[in-house]
């Protein structure tokens, strides 16, 4: 049996080798026949068509390499298709490829940090007022850079907000003014913001200029042309929208059941013809005209009427019905279909309105999602099922609509309630990719207070900041550091300072007293001070002006730190209780000396009291707790305009302090009670200076 397979298999062997012999021979007559063909063709000048070959036929030489973005430039129109050809001509595709390994020189960012440079405006150039906001926003925050050496990024002064061509705020010859900037530099580290691209009928995406190794900040920005890692993408805001602080959410308290008078709502244009058009007509499947009210009108545009089908004329009428605010402010869901483009205002106006945005609008690039979790605070939907989006959302449970609404205002008051915090939000992403080591997590960036009041530079571990001891499952560390300013000679041993330096440091949490010494006097003998069972370290400050206190000394060596001035009265048992408190409030000030702002309608300007009163809305920091990272916020974050007043008034260091607070944690400072009256002889005047 064994004989017999091998028998078989040497007789397959040999078929397959004289098979093998046959064709291989076959083709190597034919190509020799070929050559000497071709070779006699030469030699009397004529060309015949050659045959198929049997064997493909390689290029004679491997083409060198080169970079992907240099091959744009190549004559190299064959066998390219009509489509690749259209986006070769179009300058958002050309360089799409475009990542920050590739595009962006990091050697620009490691001597100065991240720094931006906006270059000056031109002489009779025109800029929209929106983008004269994201110009100041830039120019004023802490990045800004007036020296381009020092430079990491570049914005243009061009206006490139609106590049639609119809509108009157369209920059004609961009690309020429583009180019003839000398530090253009084939758009390599700048950064371009857009908020309209494309014109009628079709709304490209195309900004009408070579946009080069340019990073876009854009709003409406599709994932097929969104390059990850590389661009933003932004909300659309209107001319309108404040440059500066904004307006809070819409949601005053939470409701339970969190359900409104409207399940679902929308109240918008509806295009009859062209791009965007498809979806809005469809709405109307939808509406019930009870808990799901979805309104479109025809009359938009200067011949609607020309365009109108059987419908406008009811839903023009069904559309005066409404009054759009009071749909937004009583309803749980808000529809958010795509217009002409991708964004739409509604998306903002939703967010703000704490009506969960209900996104239609397929192919989306969502405003920051590099960083912000969407499925959070939006339900996600899809254009093509459309009829299903009742039901989707009434399956929702009560408990995530809650959870929805509540991130929503968290989203809007971060992140998108003015153009500042659009634009520094844009810039915190670009810098969290440079120094990757440092950058945020997804933690940080969807949880209050946000990214933009977590500063990375600051510490990389989230137990290090007072906002996250809950999700790290830690408690506060137990102890604080007393630091006493310091600004009279010390003249006697029974001069305040010193019974107050002894009360601090008796205190079972105390663990050290650091005493800053911003006195015009030399620093005392280490004999003057009294002996402790904790360390004293005497800081002899610098420049001696107010904001000083506020700075982020080394020597402190725990989270809580214990402002006092040098007048305060305190007994340790009082020092103890505070403590205590700030421990289950760690991300807020908890002290005695209260205050209140309030509106001077005879001065039509800001005041401030110390009367007692049944409110307050300041905890002064002449005897106060709080975490030493808002030392960092004070010196690192706030402009410097704030603390340059504050250090000529020499006073209201305190008041800003609070104003700090209050603007990242969207909560009050907590007043502590005392068994005596809290006594304080420097700071009992009120004072208006400060407003």
């Amino acid at each position: 049996m064994q004989a017999k397979k091998r028998y078989f298999i040497l007789l397959s062997a040999g078929s397959c080798l004289a098979l093998l012999f046959y064709f291989g021979g076959l083709q190597f007559r034919a190509s020799r026949s070929h050559s000497r063909r071709e070779e006699h063709s030469g030699r009397n000048g004529l060309h015949h068509p050659s045959p198929d070959h049997f064997w493909p036929r390689f290029p004679d030489a491997l083409r060198p390499f080169v970079p992907w973005d240099q091959l744009e430039n190549e004559d190299s129109s064959v066998h390219i298709s009509p489509r690749q050809k259209r986006d070769a001509n179009s300058s958002i595709y050309k360089g799409k490829k475009c990542r920050m390994e590739s595009c962006f020189d990091f050697t620009l960012c490691k001597k100065n940090g991240f720094k931006v440079y906006v270059y000056p405006q031109q002489k009779g150039e025109k800029i929209a007022e929106s983008y004269q906001n994201i110009l100041a926003a830039i120019e004023g925050s802490r990045f800004y850079t007036s020296d381009p050496s020092q430079a990491c990024l570049f914005v243009l002064s061009l206006d490139t907000l609106d590049r639609d061509q119809l509108s009157p705020q369209y920059v004609h010859n961009l690309r020429s003014k583009v180019q003839s900037l000398h530090l253009w530099n084939n758009g390599r580290n700048h950064l371009i913001f857009n908020l309209y691209s494309g014109t009628w009928p079709d709304y490209t995406e195309d900004v009408g200029f070579d946009i080069g190794q340019a990073m876009l900040a854009k709003a409406s920005i599709s994932t097929e042309n969104f390059r990850p890692n590389f661009d933003v993408s932004i909300p659309l805001f209107s001319k309108d929208h404040p440059r500066t602080g904004g307006e809070r959410g819409f949601l005053k308290f939470n409701t339970i059941p969190p359900l409104r008078k409207y399940m679902l709502v929308f109240k918008g244009k509806r295009y009859l013809t062209g791009i965007g058009s498809d979806t809005r007509n469809a709405l109307y499947h939808v509406h019930n005209g009870e808990d799901v009210v979805l309104l479109t009108t025809c009359k938009h545009g200067k011949d609607w009427q020309k365009h109108k089908d059987s419908r406008c004329d009811r839903d023009n009428t069904e559309y005066e019905k409404y009054d759009y605010r009071e749909m937004l402010h009583n309803a749980t869901f808000c529809l958010v279909p795509r217009g002409r483009r991708l964004g739409s205002f509604r998306f903002l106006e939703a967010l703000q309105a704490a009506c969960i945005p209900v996104m239609l609008s397929n192919g989306w690039e969502l405003p920051f999602s590099e960083v912000i979790s969407w499925n959070q605070a939006a339900v996600i939907g899809d254009e093509r099922l459309l009829l299903q989006i009742p039901s989707t959302i009434r399956s929702i449970h009560q408990d995530k609509i809650l959870a929805l609404r509540q991130q929503t205002q968290f989203l809007w008051e971060a992140y998108f309630s003015s153009v500042e915090k659009i634009v520094l939000t844009t810039l915190e992403i670009i810098q969290d990719r440079i120094f990757k080591h440092i950058s945020r997590n997804s933690l940080i960036w969807n949880k209050h207070p946000g990214g933009l009041f977590v500063l990375p530079q600051y510490s990389s571990y989230l137990g290090d900041f007072p906002y996250y001891y809950a999700n790290l499952g830690l408690k506060p560390p137990p102890k604080f550091t007393a630091v006493i300013h310091a600004v009279t000679p010390l003249v006697s041993q029974s001069q305040p300072v010193l019974k107050l330096l002894v009360a601090a440091a008796r205190s079972q949490y105390c663990a050290q007293i650091i005493v800053l010494w911003n006195c015009d006097k030399p620093l005392p003998a280490k004999h003057r001070w009294p002996a402790t069972a904790v360390p004293v370290i005497v800081i002899e400050g610098e420049s001696k002006v107010m904001s000083s206190r506020f700075l982020p000394y080394d020597n402190i060596v725990t989270d809580a730190v214990l402002s006092l001035d040098e007048d305060t009265v305190l007994s340790t048992t009082e020092v103890d209780f505070a403590f205590t408190v700030w421990q289950s409030f760690p991300e807020r000030i908890v002290g005695y000396p209260a205050r209140s702002h309030f509106w001077d309608n005879s001065k039509e300007r800001w005041g401030y009291t110390s009367k007692w009163t049944n409110d307050y809305s300041m905890v002064l920091t002449g005897a106060a707790i709080y975490h030493k990272y808002y030392h960092y916020l004070y010196t690192h974050y706030l402009p410097a305009s704030l603390k340059n007043m504050v250090d000529q008034l020499a006073n209201c260091e305190d008041i800003l302090m609070n104003f700090l607070v209050s603007a990242v944690t969207k909560l009050p400072p907590i007043k502590v009670t005392q068994k005596k009256q809290y006594k304080e002889t420097m700071m009992g005047q009120p004072s208006g200076d400060c407003f």
